[in-house]
């Protein structure tokens, strides 16, 4: 169904039209066409070139006499028909108009040729039982009364919407939901670029990684992995780590020397047995002897002199062998005390000069330094406890106890701990890299929680199962549909089998005599040979059993409407429910013949409803009078085309063109507004100043029908004669009506009546007089007319 011309651009006289604001109500509400649309316009307002833009629709071609035509026609639940797709809507349209003359009627232009013919479907019984057999099982398909066939596709059609529905809103919500996931501002992967990177992502990359992390094969990032890579983007590009200074220990050497010195013997003779025998003493003796010699000639304990004998002896037992055994064990000692404060120095790692990429490394190697420094340094101590021991029994040998060494493992650390710098150092130039995999490993994890949060494999799963459902439901109706147009064909082609273009050429005749009484008119269907040798059929205009020259603009008139009432029932168009445009067909035919073409209409189109939509176009207004009976409950539309000067506008009807018969009863609704307005109103002010004329030509028209013989040679006595025959002789109301009427629609000779305001309560009163008068004379003329101005009768 055509919803409206949204737009016409050079295109005749129609130049930058816009529909939604030209066709509007007074409230400003756009309305559109109905099932039934009536179109009036003078002649050259532009209702043919309207005419043509559907044509195009129904042809597929407009004229190249237009520079550039545009336009757009709406069309219900379709795509907007354009001049780039004309045919597109598979709509079945015919236009009547000069176009469709110019093609079909040739003889009009040129006496020489013949008319187009048509066929429609002759009779053969069998042909027909079978068509019968065919469409019983194609069905209807009325609204609300479908069957057969046409049943189980609008129930396909039901299903398949449903389904698909189901599909587009589960696929429409995981969509949203990845959209808003993706791109959505500020909370979307795409503009948290600093963490996940890739400033460009979308829905489509989206759905690319889910398919990663859905894998079997995928592992996200642990949650402290994450906490590394967060720590990682933080990261700028650091100094060079510089190199530590190695650090040499020779615990074999230390370990030699301490054997040596804690096995060495020490010469017996001239010892003093009881000092070999007991360390501490000898110990006592050796501090006490270092505090007397040279400086006491008596013992600090026992007061006794120590006698020059006892200083040989002392001197003897701690001889210069004993002394030099001390020193060295002395100066082993301290090395010892050295080195082990040099391990707590040496190779101190110090992990912020790193990047966190190595932070574990590091913490490894400064646990594993602790550790081997520990460890040589209890060894050291182990060293040094027995030179200490040693020390305090120099007189007597001891046993070594080897210890471990491990002076290597010193090596080792610093071996690893140059490997890690290396890395540290060459990592400067990686880090953007490195910190562009952690990106997308991060962007990985978020879309892994993602797509678990929203359980994307199991929505996935669903919405391909209802897809895959929508898909079957959607085959099952395509292949109703291909059996419906099997079907249709089927159909067609026996129908094919039943062409007569004899019937063609009688239906046109059967118009012309049943409506127009032309039965001296006909039209024939001629058999001709063609140049193959086949058959060819042409049509001609007989009159008095011979071919028909010079016809009238009437005759050319109503034999081209007859042809394509009759060409509605060709195989072609018959039972398609076409759209139907029918542009001006009553040009040269006089009232009579205008009253036969819309008794055409009304009986052959309107009346069958065999349509999906009808359009009717005309200039004149006595065809107009009749299209306004046309079955309307709602269904039909009233439009008036305009001219202004090169351009044309296409508008809703105006009320006075739309609301009336004839001005008659117009004039009757304003007296009976006057009679019923309210004073207080000042709306209503037009309807009193209007009052003398509107009431004057009313009960001219009134009194002429009422009383057409001629009554009196002045029209003026005469009209005031027949006014006072029709109100019963009452002369003062006569009077007083006439005196009303005339002087408010004359102010010729009473100049002064124009400078004072009307007397409103004395022209209802008028008015009121005049509708029941009406009413006594005739009941039943009252009673049509207040119907014929939309007002219930009592």
């Amino acid at each position: 169904m055509i919803t409206k011309f949204k737009s016409i651009k050079n295109f005749a006289v129609f130049q930058n039209y816009d529909w939604d604001t030209a066709v509007c109500d007074g409230a400003g509400t756009v309305q559109l066409f109905k099932e039934i649309n009536v179109i009036y316009g003078r002649n050259y307002s532009g209702k043919t070139t309207l005419s043509r833009v559907i044509r195009a629709l129904e042809k597929g071609t407009i004229s190249n006499k237009y520079e550039n035509p545009e336009f757009e026609v709406g069309i219900k639940d379709l795509e907007d028909a354009t001049q780039v797709n004309l045919t597109s809507h598979g709509k079945k349209i015919r236009v009547f108009n000069e176009d469709f003359v110019k093609d079909n009627l040739r003889f009009i232009v040129n006496p020489d040729e013949s008319i187009n013919p048509f066929a429609i479907l002759g009779g053969n019984a069998d042909i027909e039982a079978e068509i019968e057999a065919f469409k019983l099982i194609l069905g209807k398909d009325d609204e609300g009364i479908e069957s057969g066939l046409y049943l189980e596709l609008k129930n396909a059609k039901e299903i398949a919407e449903n389904s698909k529905q189901a599909y587009e809103s589960a696929n429409s919500v995981l969509n949203q939901q990845l959209s808003n996931k993706a791109t959505n501002n500020p909370n979307g992967i795409k503009y948290k670029s600093d963490r996940f990177g890739d400033q460009n992502y979308n829905i489509s990359k989206l759905k690319d990684e889910i398919a990663i992390v859905t894998e079997s094969s995928f592992t996200p990032l642990t949650d402290t992995q994450v906490a590394e890579k967060d720590t990682l983007l933080k990261e700028n590009v650091n100094q060079d780590v510089r190199e530590l200074p190695k650090h040499n220990i020779d615990i074999s050497t230390i370990s030699s020397k301490a054997e040596a010195l804690i096995t060495k013997p020490i010469s017996s003779s001239d010892k003093i047995e009881q000092l070999v025998k007991d360390s501490i003493l000898n110990r006592w003796v050796n501090e006490g002897k270092q505090h007397h010699k040279g400086k006491l000639a008596k013992c600090s304990f026992c007061g006794s002199d120590i006698t020059d004998e006892r200083w040989k002896v002392l001197d003897s037992h701690f001889d210069e062998e004993s002394e030099k055994l001390e020193k060295e064990i002395n100066v082993l000692l301290d090395d010892i005390q050295q080195q082990i404060v040099a391990l707590a120095n040496c190779l101190k790692l110090n992990k912020v000069l790193f990047y966190s990429k190595f932070h574990k490394d590091i913490d490894r190697l400064i646990a594993l330094r602790q550790y081997v420094i520990d460890s040589i340094k209890l060894e050291l101590e182990k060293i040094s406890e027995q030179l200490a021991n040693r020390k305090n029994d120099l007189l007597n040998t001891k046993i070594f106890m080897p210890v471990k060494d491990n002076s290597k493992r010193l090596d080792w650390i610093w071996q690893i701990f140059e490997n890690v710098r290396t890395q540290a150092n060459t990592y400067s130039t990686l880090l953007g890299d490195e910190q562009t995999e952690a990106k997308r490993l991060l962007r990985l994890r978020e879309v892994c929680d993602f797509a678990n949060l929203i359980q994307y494999s199991t929505e996935a799963l669903r919405i391909d199962a209802l897809k895959k459902i929508a898909d079957t439901k959607a085959h099952e109706k395509a292949d109703i549909d291909s059996k419906i147009q099997k079907q249709i064909k089927a159909i067609e082609d026996k129908e094919r089998l039943m062409k007569d273009e004899e019937k063609g050429a009688l239906k046109v005749n059967e118009y012309l005599n049943n409506f127009f009484g032309h039965d001296f008119l006909t039209l024939k269907a001629l058999e001709e040979s063609d140049q193959f040798g086949g058959k060819k059929i042409r049509f001609e205009i007989i009159r008095n059993g011979k071919k028909a020259h010079h016809l009238s603009e009437g005759e050319c008139s109503l034999i081209a409407f007859c042809y394509f009432m009759a060409k509605l029932e060709d195989i072609e168009t018959k039972g398609s429910k076409p759209i139907i445009w029918i542009d001006d067909p009553i040009s040269s035919l006089d009232s009579n013949h205008i009253f036969f073409i819309y008794s055409l209409i009304n009986s052959e189109i309107v009346a069958k409803q065999e349509f999906e939509q009808l359009f009717i176009s005309t200039h004149n207004l006595d065809f107009l009078k009749y299209l306004k009976r046309l079955p309307n409950s709602g269904k039909t539309q009233f439009f008036i085309v305009i001219r202004e000067a090169q351009k044309s506008h296409f508008k809703l009807m105006p009320k006075y063109l739309k609301d009336y018969v004839t001005e008659f009863n117009f004039l009757f609704h304003q007296i009976y507004l006057c009679a019923n307005a309210n004073i207080s109103d000042e709306a209503n002010y037009s309807t009193y100043y209007n009052f003398g004329n509107n009431a004057r030509k009313f009960l001219e028209a009134l009194l002429f029908y009422k009383y057409p013989s001629r009554i009196d040679n002045d029209t003026r006595n005469a009209n005031s004669k027949r006014l006072l025959k029709y109100f019963g002789n009452n002369n003062q109301a006569t009077v007083l009506t006439d005196r009303v009427n005339n002087e408010l629609s004359h102010l010729e000779e009473i100049f002064d009546r124009g400078m004072i305001p009307v007397d409103i309560p004395e022209l209802k009163k008028v008015a009121q007089f005049i509708l029941d008068k009406i009413k006594e004379n005739d009941n039943d003329q009252y009673d049509a007319l207040l119907e014929s101005i939309g007002e219930v009768t009592n």
